[in-house]
């Protein structure tokens, strides 16, 4: 294999139920262990919208598009991964418990970083005069909650498991984008903190926002709420852009600046993997590129 870096060549994936999914280019494959440990995998074929349709490929547009997209596969990956990691004894999930179970995820997250902090917001208004001070206030409560959350994942032994192959299939991708064969011993020596990683996204939204909600003024409680909705694709689609960017310059010092914060983040959702567990993140990995 060649080992010439590839610097404009993006791959990534996701952490599953005892596997891992990876997309690269228009190709999606998702591997798990069974547990007689057999891996299976499942193969697709997408073209994604930003490249299907030229206004949705326009830089921050892109960024909104790809995160519904990535979280439609990524439903849907998760999906099988909980079907395939089932014992004969278990009892399979039902049609909809899934996308229920996303749905519900959506409406907490919604109420926990989006109505509570607005809340907290009105509450603060007639005693805080700076608009941008409320609003960084705001954003560090909704930071708060969110280290709050991932925090109490590692209480969760299902939850630990799923971080190690998180670790595992940043492991690949690094291996991958350093034009390293795909072998459990070249894998292993690299990181699992990756800057393009979702968790990183995440903490760049949260920065984002503080500087995009700003530009909204001090309205009332109801009113917050439904600008901050409104704007999400906003803050989304420009996020994008600045992980995109990030991941792609790591060489830079102030980039590498910008990214710390989020690869410390990781820390919590990434944990080193085991040698079978690199197996299915390289499995995968080798159906894509």
């Amino acid at each position: 294999m060649n080992n010439e870096k590839r610097t404009n060549d993006i791959a990534g994936g996701q952490a599953l139920i005892e596997g891992v999914m990876m997309r690269h280019e228009n190709k999606i494959a998702s591997a798990v262990r069974r547990p007689d440990n057999e891996i299976i995998i499942q193969e697709k074929y997408h073209v994604p919208l930003a490249k299907r349709y030229k206004l949705l490929g326009f830089k921050f547009i892109r960024g909104s598009v790809s995160l519904i997209e990535m979280m439609v596969i990524g439903m849907k990956s998760l999906m099988f991964s909980a079907e395939m990691a089932l014992t004969e004894n278990d009892k399979k999930p039902g049609r909809w418990e899934m996308p229920l179970s996303m749905l519900i995820s959506l409406t907490v997250s919604i109420c926990f970083f989006i109505v509570i902090p607005a809340y907290i917001f009105s509450l603060l208004r007639s005693v805080i005069a700076s608009t941008f001070l409320l609003n960084i206030i705001e954003g560090c409560i909704r930071l708060g909650l969110f280290l709050c959350f991932l925090g109490s994942t590692l209480l969760m032994e299902d939850m630990r498991r799923v971080f190690m192959y998180h670790g595992a299939e940043h492991k690949t991708v690094f291996a991958w984008e350093n034009g390293q064969e795909l072998t459990v011993a070249n894998v292993r020596k690299y990181s699992t903190r990756h800057p393009r990683c979702g968790t990183s996204f995440i903490l760049v939204v949260m920065i984002v926002s503080i500087l995009v909600f700003s530009l909204l003024g001090r309205p009332d409680f109801a009113h917050r709420v439904l600008y901050k909705l409104l704007l999400l694709p906003v803050v989304a689609g420009i996020s994008y852009e600045v992980i995109r960017y990030t991941g792609k310059h790591q060489e830079w010092t102030w980039v590498q600046f910008l990214s710390w914060p989020g690869l410390m983040l990781q820390k919590i959702t990434t944990r080193q993997p085991t040698d079978d567990q690199i197996e299915v993140a390289i499995a995968a990995m080798e159906k894509v590129i």
